[in-house]
């Protein structure tokens, strides 16, 4: 009786960790979780589908108008269809010399079915991404053959708990670029103090021979007199 009561709790219990994990992973998410500020990046977003008795046959994804990116390029995804929404800035944008007036703002999969029990990837070529920002959000919208839509487009605020559709995220981190950078503009103070070592070690070494071939030559010279001296006082 009492092993039985054991093994109900232990049961309960993986079940209620089961049902209180079930949401944070169902959800729409955008990985890797992180970009490098100021580039560009391939990203995925992920899309499980949590329902037993319906199939996920469309996304749908936001992008933020106050972040306007240049470029976004999806990769064929078999047996969806994709369409790319842009519309026009505000304020034009120059990238490569270029001037933009146009942002993607919606991009869409369709046509397909994630089973359920199982996901999809659908991955996009994105840039050029914000440098005075630390995150992106993309509002989703996923939707059933069954007519059920789900909108993950809550926003995470900082100390509270995660929302119960929280929208997919992208992190922005400072570019390596930079750091790299800072390391050529450090190696390249280090090479310019070493040159002047080289340069000063040079001279010292330049003076030091002169110095040396100056004294061998007074010694010389001194030699040379004596030896004159010496050969009249013979000849006398």
């Amino acid at each position: 009786m009492k092993t039985s009561r054991v093994s109900f709790a232990a049961a309960l219990a993986a079940g209620t960790v089961l049902v209180l994990s079930g949401p944070a992973f169902a959800h729409v998410s955008v990985q890797p979780g992180e970009a490098a500020k100021g580039g560009y990046a391939t990203i995925n977003f992920k899309v499980p589908n949590e329902r037993d008795n319906a199939a996920t046959t469309q996304l749908e994804v936001n992008f933020p108008v106050d972040q306007p990116l240049t470029s976004v390029m999806p990769q064929d995804v078999p047996g969806w269809t994709v369409n790319v929404e842009k519309t026009k800035l505000d304020k034009p944008l120059t990238v490569h010399g270029k001037q933009i007036n146009e942002a993607v703002t919606k991009v869409t999969w369709s046509g397909g079915k994630i089973e359920s029990g199982k996901f999809q990837q659908f991955p996009l070529a994105v840039g050029k991404l914000p440098e005075n920002v630390d995150q992106m959000v993309f509002k989703a919208v996923q939707t059933y053959d069954n007519g059920e839509v789900v909108r993950w487009i809550e926003e995470a605020k900082e100390g509270a708990a995660e929302p119960q559709n929280p929208a997919p995220v992208l992190k922005l981190t400072a570019a390596k670029g930079a750091d790299h950078h800072d390391a050529g503009d450090k190696n390249a103070d280090k090479n310019a103090k070493d040159a002047q070592h080289d340069q000063a070690d040079a001279k010292h070494g330049s003076d030091t021979t002169a110095r040396a071939l100056g004294i061998a030559g007074i010694v010389i010279g001194l030699g040379g007199v004596a030896f004159g001296v010496a050969s009249r006082r013979r000849s006398a």
